[in-house]
């Protein structure tokens, strides 16, 4: 008996250690509620109408076309575009309403359509959430993720990236590709991704970036839920990933893998050359989170997939 008490006693001791050995923070603006709105006023030649589009970080109301520069290490697939001196706006990222009441983050795939000098122009858009920046107002439809600064400095070693989500997926097994006045419809999946990268990233003399991965926590939600999954963990993987019993395909780096840009020192945008894998032990400079509706490349998706995202947060 005495030496159950004992046990007992050193249990409800070790229980402070054990709920504190895990500790779950949440990212900046990681709870999805504070937004900024941004009306934008499109070009008289495709109609004039002032578009609404949305950004997350401090709450705000913006109604002039101006690039986006709030503190907030979130960027979205919202696009202000003015490509030939026509400004178009593009909206796949919204707020709505989460599980308890709340703003969440909706994230869609669909169509958006215009009229140029008579000619009808479709395209098709995913609504993505990433860490970083765009460089406002985007000046062409080419390489899209070349008019980007990917990442946000981060030297912190989590242990899972933990959100809460809720997907749809209406039209599974029909991709679709739309751009501009291309058309096309086949047979195939998507999915939607979920990317927490940890970088050791550094510039040479030439204003090359490189950079070692450090941590990797990816995953792709393949499947529409029937309501919220609360606490969704997606762990992170430090060194080499491919030792993991984990580890997958999409997970690699190089030419094949991730091709995500920056501005170097010189002020130039240019690839993050991810050449290898980081010590298991190392130390991140920077974190490149992505939250996409979709996996595929610009244009082409599954209409309809949609994923809501609330409560990111890391695990330490």
């Amino acid at each position: 008996m005495k030496r159950l008490t004992l046990a007992a006693t050193t249990l409800l001791l070790l229980l402070p250690t054990i709920a504190n050995s895990q500790t779950k923070k949440y990212v900046p603006y990681g709870k999805m509620n504070s937004w900024c709105v941004r009306d934008i006023k499109e070009s008289g030649i495709i109609g004039g109408k002032t578009k609404r589009i949305y950004n997350i970080g401090p709450k705000d109301t913006i109604r002039e076309n101006k690039a986006y520069n709030a503190n907030t290490p979130w960027a979205t697939s919202n696009a202000y575009a003015k490509v030939a001196g026509v400004t178009k706006t593009s909206c796949t990222v919204e707020p709505d309403k989460s599980w308890d009441g709340s703003l969440c983050a909706k994230l869609e795939t669909k169509i958006e359509e215009l009229k140029v000098m008579g000619i009808n122009i479709k395209i098709l858009v995913s609504g993505c959430i990433f860490y970083g920046k765009i460089f406002e107002p985007i000046p062409t439809a080419n390489n899209p993720y070349s008019k980007m600064n990917w990442g946000v400095p981060f030297t912190e070693r989590p242990k899972a990236l933990v959100l809460d989500y809720k997907s749809a997926m209406p039209n599974k097994g029909t991709l679709t590709k739309y751009k501009i006045t291309t058309h096309s419809t086949s047979k195939g999946d998507d999915a939607h991704e979920i990317t927490f990268v940890l970088q050791k990233r550094w510039e040479d003399e030439d204003g090359h970036i490189h950079a070692l991965r450090v941590g990797t926590a990816m995953t792709r939600i393949e499947q529409p839920s029937s309501g919220w999954v609360k606490n969704f963990r997606v762990p992170v993987i430090y060194g080499d990933a491919t030792k993991n019993p984990g580890y997958k395909d999409y997970m690699k780096f190089g030419p094949k893998g991730l091709t995500y840009y920056a501005k170097n020192s010189k002020g130039k945008v240019v690839k993050i050359e991810e050449e290898g894998w980081a010590d298991a032990n190392e130390t991140p400079t920077h974190a490149m989170m992505i939250i996409g509706a979709s996996i595929h490349e610009a244009w082409v998706g599954t209409l309809g997939n949609t994923i809501w995202v609330d409560n990111i947060a890391l695990e330490y």
